[in-house]
């Protein structure tokens, strides 16, 4: 398993070149499942499993495997601020 918030470089102060490795790491797993873990607030997290299904510029989607095929987008600073974790399977 791999996980996105783990990753151990150093960027620039400014934040773009992390959302840029975020957005790859992203788009190099399309297809792939993932654990997803998210914020709802008010302590409610969500955890479920599901597929990458598209990566755009902004934003991605994931399409979640349970009982209504539903998609959910995040855009890749919800990643960077933790309030979405992602988990890739091997």
């Amino acid at each position: 398993m791999y996980n996105i918030s783990c990753r151990k470089r150093v960027f620039g102060m400014d934040g773009s070149n992390v959302l840029a490795s975020i957005r790859e790491n992203i788009e190099n797993h399309v297809g792939d499942k993932v654990t997803l873990k998210a914020n709802g607030g008010r302590r409610k997290v969500f955890i479920n499993k599901g597929i990458i299904e598209k990566a755009y510029p902004s934003i991605f989607v994931i399409r979640l495997e349970n009982d209504t095929q539903r998609k959910v987008t995040y855009s890749y600073s919800d990643v960077l601020t933790k309030t979405v974790q992602l988990v890739f399977s091997v």
